[in-house]
């Protein structure tokens, strides 16, 4: 069996490359907005609410798949929804009582970060029910966790990189050091590892302990990856929602500056959401979110909710890596051919690929 040593990283927040302090934006959190689910809600009798982190609805990453999944919830069965988007952290606690007290059968939490506001709330009130996606750390009868193994995908998308690199160089960092940021780079720097162990090759990465301090500050992914660039990296993987866009706009410029950069986006396919140098991003590590978020409204509206956690995987397609797109031809076809057997390893657990922040 081959096994890679767990990663180990502080639990405090690493201090960023660039020193940027963390951003809280300001302003309330918005009011919750009521939809109805036409005909049918009335006779399902259930709301399922939503409430997301300060990334907002349109971070075209988790917020933005979890939210769709609700949708989807409610188009399939006609349920009513209720939802509110955080401005700042500072919006949490009130964003989700508001929900309690909207009268919400389930509340879907999106994000590590509204794990103390959710654990509250559920303590508060336990005849109510909650899930909370990405994070683990509550154990109560009336919270389900939705988490994944995106480790397992992040190291297919290093292994990628690693064989694709023209430079030898390519790069990772965070937005924040928290366990689902670090298991993405912690997988991707593990699949780095392989490639070169199975290769006889020295690719280097840059970043696996940089973090930018933020989920908001495009500016700050954008000069982290411009120096990445600079030190010679021509693939670069942002774990960092909106800032991730940042990357983006630094790999376009430098494509049109004569260079020959791509990124490797996370959360959901890029190809498809990040509306900018789509066309330039090699692969994405996708959570299969809003998949995962339906299916656990759609239990709960049933009368079949558990706390139980989801827990997304290779195996039970809750975790995978986008096609290639418009990068198919940049991929070598070594390359390509080792990724299905590597996957088929990773699940039958010839290869493990673990980090501390693995769902345990």
């Amino acid at each position: 069996m081959k096994n890679f040593p767990r990663i180990k990283r502080n639990a405090g927040v690493s201090a960023a490359m660039l020193g940027v302090s963390a951003l809280l934006l300001s302003g309330c959190g918005a009011a919750p907005e009521e939809e109805n689910g036409g005909s049918e809600a009335a006779a399902t009798d259930f709301t399922g609410c939503i409430v997301s982190d300060s990334g907002g609805w349109d971070d075209r990453s988790f917020n933005q798949s979890s939210y769709e999944g609700l949708m989807a919830a409610k188009d399939e069965l006609g349920i009513e929804t209720k939802e509110a988007e955080s401005q700042a952290p500072t919006d949490f606690a009130n964003n989700v009582d508001s929900m309690v007290q909207g009268g919400c059968d389930l509340t879907v939490t999106v994000g590590f970060l509204l794990s103390d506001a959710t654990k509250a709330a559920a303590e508060a009130n336990p005849d109510v029910n909650f899930a909370i996606v990405d994070d683990n750390a509550i154990e109560l009868d009336n919270v389900k966790p939705i988490i994944y193994d995106t480790a397992q995908a992040a190291f297919l998308a290093g292994y990628v990189a690693a064989g694709s690199t023209q430079t030898g160089t390519v790069a990772t960092y965070g937005g924040m050091n928290i366990p689902t940021v670090t298991i993405f780079m912690d997988g991707f720097a593990q699949g780095v590892e392989y490639y070169n162990e199975e290769n006889g090759a020295d690719v280097k990465l840059l970043g696996a302990d940089s973090f930018v301090d933020s989920f908001e500050n495009r500016a700050a992914g954008k000069t982290l990856t411009q120096n990445f660039i600079n030190e010679g990296a021509d693939i670069i993987m942002p774990v960092a929602g909106p800032v991730g866009l940042g990357t983006m706009e630094a790999v376009v410029e430098a494509n049109e500056g004569g260079k020959d950069v791509k990124a490797v986006w996370v959360d959901s396919d890029g190809y498809e959401t990040a509306g900018i140098g789509q066309e330039y991003i090699l692969t994405s590590v996708m959570k299969l979110m809003g998949e995962a978020v339906q299916e656990v409204v759609t239990e709960s509206a049933e009368g079949n909710f558990s706390a139980e956690p989801y827990i997304g995987t290779l195996e039970n397609g809750g975790v995978d890596l986008a096609p290639f797109h418009d990068q198919e031809a940049n991929v070598p076809e070594e390359v390509k051919n080792a990724i299905e057997d590597l996957k088929a390893k990773i699940i039958s657990g010839e290869i493990t690929v673990e980090s501390e922040s693995s769902p345990k």
